[in-house]
């Protein structure tokens, strides 16, 4: 049975990174998604030996790639339409906590950040119209 969601979870990613960076970005960003909404996570997963596992979102994550101007362009769209969303920037390859990472994005103008990533949850038709023109990553 192919379940249809009214909402969707993205993330975009620069179409330059490193695998182990695309992965990471990915890590980042959907903990971002989780932590703003709950309701998103499932129930946990239990094996036929009782074995409790984490729950994990209730829906897929659809990941997309994209250009430096075309992450850009989301943004832009993206807090155009009131959308929250999760950043990950250039700068946060560099640091190596979370106190540091915020303190490399609040010194950034809004206009100004490097972004290589970020994640959206919304409404379906006001994702997609943020992330026109982005690939679906492969």
């Amino acid at each position: 049975m192919t379940v249809r969601f009214d909402t969707k979870i993205a993330v975009l990613l620069r179409d330059d990174l490193a695998t182990w960076q695309r992965l990471n970005v990915t890590a980042f960003l959907s903990s971002a998604i989780a932590g703003a909404d709950p309701a998103l996570i499932g129930e946990p997963y239990v094996d036929a030996d009782d074995t409790e596992y984490l729950a994990m979102f209730r829906q897929p994550v659809l990941v997309f790639a994209g250009d430096g101007a075309l992450l850009t362009k989301a943004h832009g769209r993206a807090l155009s339409r009131g959308l929250r969303i999760a950043v990950f920037t250039e700068d946060l390859f560099s640091t190596g906590n979370d106190e540091d990472n915020r303190a490399a994005v609040r010194g950034v103008p809004t206009e100004k950040l490097n972004l290589v990533g970020l994640a959206l949850h919304g409404p379906k038709n006001a994702v997609d119209k943020v992330l026109k023109g982005a690939d679906l990553h492969r």
